[in-house]
């Protein structure tokens, strides 16, 4: 056949077939839990044993979309299927400690969609339980996970940006609002998670403000300010009813700034090798001596390698039952999140009032300790 076309035959694609792959119960079906299916579906370790949800008519997307997956709607059948060991648990937040407490007395492996529980103590129980019983517990903080994200934590963990001054995000939509949790609790997770991250810290107050611009008996609009050790601040802006979609924070130091845009696919991230910090003489003898040294450098897009930040979640998720290891985003991790969340909303109940943030769990060991580098 001409044209520098083959022989004509059929090509049959090289397929990776294992021999034992991990199967995994997805619990709940909506936004989130049809992409883990999808997710799945797309990893040759991994096969889904069944989907849960109590809606008929995500089920049904479920069974149009990905044909042959079992699909139920009751909790105790899909807990009881055989040889299954692991599962997602992406119902509404209200019903994590629930489920996910479930799913673990019946001995899965657990990955949680953020945030891990609405409260404290409720993390609390999930993380003893899942200690108490053997089991890997992994927080679903998937920006723990982006490459951009992990990319700038190693420029500052190379001193890139100098003394960190202050970190700020916005994350802003029309919506989609949920009817379990206000927008603060449905989208500042993602932040705090990041700014935790990145300072290898949590904060030690915070103090919150918000408004229910659309009527709701929730807030929809929130500001959040929070001080972290050694006088870092850190800001977050997260809202239901902007009509411009933002994704983003920055980080400011005495070296540079630097930028992450999540809609910006050709730069997600962007370095400004600007700043300034105090050039203090060995005998000021006023503050009127004390001078401001200014550095004015390039900017830069360092290269992102591309990656699905849910496939990342779930690959490492799939590795940590295999090989028993310890989660990036653990369970202490996902529940020291939950106890900045939970001063959060005493804030809002308080009309912006400090709130001071629950001390950590004593054994939670530093993120960068789970980390590797960037490429």
């Amino acid at each position: 056949m001409g044209g520098g076309l083959g022989s004509g035959r059929m090509y049959r694609p090289s397929v990776k077939i294992v021999p034992h792959p991990t199967r995994v119960a997805v619990l709940g079906s909506g936004y989130w839990g049809i992409n883990y299916v999808r997710v799945l579906h797309e990893l040759p370790d991994a096969e889904v044993a069944v989907v849960c949800d109590q809606s008929t008519s995500r089920l049904d997307e479920v069974g149009r979309r990905f044909p042959g997956t079992p699909l139920t709607d009751n909790l105790q059948e899909a807990l009881a299927v055989e040889d299954v060991q692991a599962a997602i648990v992406c119902t509404q937040a209200v019903t994590h400690r629930e489920v996910a407490g479930l799913a673990l007395d019946a001995g899965k492996h657990i990955l949680v969609e953020k945030p891990l529980t609405t409260s404290v103590s409720e993390a609390d129980e999930l993380v003893d339980l899942a200690d108490s019983l053997g089991r890997v517990l992994l927080v679903s903080h998937t920006f723990v996970y982006n490459r951009g994200v992990r990319k700038i934590k190693a420029l500052m963990h190379a001193d890139a940006l100098g003394v960190v001054y202050y970190l700020y995000a916005r994350r802003t939509n029309l919506g989609p609002i949920r009817s379990d949790v206000n927008a603060v609790w449905d989208l500042a997770p993602h932040d705090v998670a990041i700014f935790n991250y990145l300072l290898d810290s949590r904060p030690q107050w915070v103090s919150a403000v918000g408004g229910r611009v659309l009527g709701r008996s929730r807030e929809d609009v929130g500001f959040i300010s929070l001080g972290y050790p050694d006088d870092v601040v850190g800001h977050i802006h997260v809202s239901w009813a902007d009509p411009h979609k933002v994704r983003e924070f920055v980080v400011v130091g005495s070296d540079a700034r630097v930028a992450f845009d999540d809609l910006n696919v050709a730069e997600h991230v962007r370095v400004f090798e600007k700043g300034v910090k105090a050039e203090i003489p060995e005998e000021a003898a006023s503050f009127g001596e004390f001078h401001l040294q200014m550095r004015d450098g390039e900017i830069k897009s360092p290269t992102v390698a591309v990656s699905e930040p849910l496939k990342e979640v779930v690959g490492h998720f799939l590795h940590c039952v295999r090989r028993g290891e310890r989660p990036r985003t653990s369970g202490e991790h996902g529940r020291n999140v939950v106890a900045v969340m939970e001063a959060i909303e005493k804030s809002l109940g308080n009309s912006g009032g400090p709130e001071a943030v629950e001390a950590a769990t004593a054994d939670t060991p530093s993120f960068f300790s789970h980390d590797t580098p960037a490429r």
